[in-house]
């Protein structure tokens, strides 16, 4: 179940506003990539904490104006029916649309970025999250680097 700012796990109740926020998207995000709620709701927070102690105050009040979260993305709804993309790694490949970040054998894309270095850093970012890699290929379809979060 997706969380918002008024319907949210008693356990981010007594947070800072905007460390609950930020620890709610990060909550969902990670429901849209296949997590159990169980397994969401201590690392966001955990996270959402190390953000809140290293944000500028323009970073937090640029945080407090964005609009509350609410539903799941239509991507992230993929991992439901295919929970053994969580255990796979996170590829960086070319799209026609610029570069694409997705798990290893996915049907479609998670996101695409213009700019490659974007794509990397989303990808280690989900990579981070799942525990597995982020492998990044080339134009040609080589395999350029990976990384292991393993």
């Amino acid at each position: 179940m997706p969380w918002t700012m008024n319907d949210y796990p008693s356990s981010l109740k007594n947070l800072d506003k905007p460390i609950r926020k930020k620890a709610i998207d990060i909550a969902n995000a990670m429901l849209d990539e296949g997590y159990e709620e169980g397994q969401a709701i201590p690392i966001a927070t955990e996270q959402a904490k190390e953000w809140y102690d290293t944000a500028t105050d323009e970073e937090i009040e640029e945080l407090l104006k964005e609009v509350d979260p609410t539903e799941r993305s239509d991507e992230g709804k993929q991992y439901d029916s295919r929970p053994e993309l969580l255990d796979r790694a996170e590829l960086v490949v070319d799209h026609e649309d610029g570069w694409a970040v997705q798990a290893r054998g996915a049907k479609k894309p998670d996101e695409v970025f213009d700019d490659k270095s974007e794509a990397i850093k989303r990808a280690k970012e989900i990579a981070e999250n799942k525990g597995t890699e982020a492998v990044i290929y080339t134009k040609d379809g080589d395999e350029q680097t990976s990384h292991s979060y393993e």
